[in-house]
């Protein structure tokens, strides 16, 4: 998969564009876990308007495995949303560097984790993660995306640390809101006293 990657970042063509729905095509059969590794790593990318899209894409995953599926069928928007050509290749190695060192690092371990049972858990974390992304925080996006390729990559390799990981890394994130939400109602207060409200 890294290597199928790479050659198509490589293959230098006049204006590489790949949308969500090309990026799939290249993992060729994918899977849910897939496409929450790349929705969530397109989420992290500074593009405008793209965490909004992307988080709603997030939400219906969640429901699809809350409801035992393991796929999902893209809406046309969504599969349609396209990078520029600098950020489809720094997108392509970057799935195809996370996939290599998946490959060396995660292996089945904690398997519990990972039953079937546990989908219900996931679904709504994965929900959570997808609330935090779609609010409009600076940088906010970084920890809960961080945490979804992370919940898809354990879902892939039913590693059951890097499930939780990704637990952290979301827990982590939703801090990061708290704090920025606590600070921006501080300073609404603050602005609210000094013009008399």
């Amino acid at each position: 998969m890294a290597r199928r990657l790479r050659e198509a970042s490589d293959a230098d063509p006049v204006d590489l564009r790949l949308s969500l729905r090309d990026l799939l095509h290249l993992h060729g059969e994918a899977s849910g876990a897939v496409l929450l590794i790349v929705m969530a790593l397109m989420s992290i990318l500074p593009i405008a308007g793209a965490g909004t899209v992307l988080s709603l894409g997030i939400f219906a995953l969640a429901w699809a495995w809350l409801g035992g599926r393991d796929s999902l069928h893209l809406p046309d928007r969504l599969g349609a949303l396209q990078l520029n050509e600098t950020w489809t290749r720094r997108c392509l190695h970057g799935l195809a560097w996370t996939y290599e060192r998946a490959e060396h690092w995660l292996r089945p371990r904690w398997t519990a984790l990972s039953h079937t049972r546990t989908r219900v858990w996931w679904a709504l974390w994965i929900a959570l993660m997808a609330a935090l992304i779609f609010l409009p925080l600076p940088l906010g996006n970084v920890l809960p995306g961080a945490s979804l390729m992370m919940l898809g990559l354990g879902w892939m390799f039913r590693d059951g640390l890097a499930l939780l990981l990704a637990t952290v890394t979301g827990v982590a994130g939703a801090g990061y809101a708290l704090s920025v939400g606590h600070l921006a109602f501080a300073a609404w207060q603050h602005l609210g006293g000094w013009v008399g409200f």
